[in-house]
């Protein structure tokens, strides 16, 4: 899988995911792929990652990973538990 392809699935799932976990709270709200944004992604041999997020939402992250030996994507979803400013 190239790597446009991959951002695409990964903005796909994020967004699925965010709908299906948040859906007793949503109204016109819902999310699609374009409501994601993708901070980072790497690609190794025939492995893919990424981590993304969903606009408007701060309190939570995702981290995307294709297993190109099996065909299989995993999502792990992570929340923001705190933002604490440390002095150089």
């Amino acid at each position: 899988m190239d790597s446009k392809d991959f951002l695409e699935k990964v903005k796909c799932i994020v967004a699925n995911d965010y709908n299906n976990r948040f859906k007793l709270h949503l109204s016109l709200l819902e999310k699609n792929k374009d409501s994601v944004f993708v901070a980072w992604s790497c690609k190794i041999l025939q492995n893919n990652k990424a981590l993304a997020g969903v606009y408007g939402d701060n309190s939570m992250y995702y981290e995307v990973t294709y297993n190109g030996d099996k065909n299989e994507f995993y999502i792990d979803e992570y929340y923001k538990t705190s933002n604490t400013k440390i002095e150089g």
